[in-house]
């Protein structure tokens, strides 16, 4: 028999993310960790700046070849880290 105060531990995590706004940085940080995941392993190994600022993340690449690639393909890179996150977590990408 349930009381009415019992939580189940998903649900005691998730008003915790909620009460100190945590949700969306560890969203933010989901689609940072699967940016190799998403993006590939030779994308990943000349990746070496990545972070989430307002929304938009920031890439910082090595090649001048691979960063013209990216900027072709900013909108996809926002779709796809979106899906694997399961949120709205970027809405824009610079690459640099």
């Amino acid at each position: 028999m349930k009381k009415a105060n019992d939580y189940t531990l998903r649900e005691a995590i998730q008003d915790f993310l909620n009460a100190y706004r945590l949700d969306d940085k560890l969203l933010e940080r989901k689609a940072i960790e699967s940016w190799g995941k998403v993006m590939g392993k030779m994308v990943s190994n000349h990746t070496t700046d990545l972070y989430i600022r307002n929304k938009i993340l920031y890439v910082k690449v090595d090649s001048a070849a691979l960063r013209s690639e990216l900027n072709y393909a900013r909108e996809k890179i926002c779709d796809a880290l979106n899906k694997e996150v399961k949120g709205e977590v970027i809405t824009a990408v610079v690459i640099r």
